[in-house]
């Protein structure tokens, strides 16, 4: 059945407090259960305060960024709370902690850099930096297999395959948001990262979605230079062992190449 309800204008709404609190609307939804969220929007939520604390100390580059998801994500209000653990001349290490009805269901940290201009020397071996298969303009239309059901992340999220096709193995697949994250404001680019890297499990899916479940319990995203532009290309592969357990790696790519990787851990059951 197709949903034909109208959808929300963004993603989260700030509460009215000391700034810390959200509202989630139903584009945070993801595709295990109807009350739980897709992990990429809250973690985007995380990294724009993570970036807000470190921007007050001059570090502008978001480096590594690590979420622990301890517990599904609920549909409702969300509490940030970012703690600073060293702060230094040219990088800082922040944590955070996700709440959600009191209770913690995300910790996370971050790394960030301070950005000095650096002018490359020629002939260094694997630059120019990498490109994605296929430019998103040039690249088709692709969707998600629970596109259409409910309200969800695939409403938040527009997708194209530059290689490859969703659910079917690897793939290459670019990501753009629709709508904004927060409303009242423009998402940054490593929030555009955020969102979109923790789907690389679900991408290159090689079981049955309807069969089996493949749940990621992290996701670190590790960055060599500020993303540009609205486009981010997942080139994602996923490996299975015999024991339940898996790791879904990508390769992050804007329009003008490699940005970094992201890795995820699985764990995997039948449903």
């Amino acid at each position: 059945m197709v949903n034909t309800a109208p959808l929300p204008a963004f993603a989260y709404a700030p509460q009215v407090d000391d700034g810390t609190r959200y509202q989630s609307t139903e584009l945070t939804r993801g595709p295990w259960h109807p009350d739980h969220q897709h992990a990429g929007p809250p973690i985007a939520l995380v990294c724009g305060a993570f970036e807000a604390a470190a921007q007050a100390h001059g570090l502008t580059h978001i480096a590594r960024l690590t979420a622990n998801l301890i517990r599904p994500v609920p549909i409702g209000e969300l509490q940030v709370q970012i703690t600073p653990i060293y702060v230094g001349r040219n990088a800082g290490h922040f944590s955070a902690q996700l709440l959600a009805g009191g209770k913690e269901v995300g910790v996370f940290t971050a790394l960030a850099q301070r950005e000095n201009a650096f002018e490359l020397p020629d002939g260094l071996p694997g630059h120019p930096l990498p490109m994605a298969p296929r430019r998103p303009e040039d690249s088709p239309v692709a969707n998600f297999p629970f596109a259409g059901r409910r309200v969800g992340y695939s409403d938040l999220v527009e997708t194209r395959s530059a290689e490859g096709a969703i659910f079917d193995g690897p793939c290459a697949i670019w990501f753009r948001l629709r709508h904004p994250l927060l409303d009242g404001h423009t998402p940054s680019a490593y929030q555009r990262v955020a969102v979109a890297a923790d789907s690389g499990n679900g991408i290159s899916a090689v079981l049955d979605y309807e069969r089996y479940s493949f749940v990621n319990s992290d996701l670190t995203i590790h960055l060599l230079r500020t993303p540009v532009g609205e486009w981010i290309c997942l080139d994602a592969r996923t490996w299975l062992g015999s024991n339940g357990c898996g790791l879904a790696e990508s390769a992050l790519y804007d329009q003008n190449g490699l940005i970094g990787r992201s890795t995820q851990s699985l764990a995997v059951k039948a449903r």
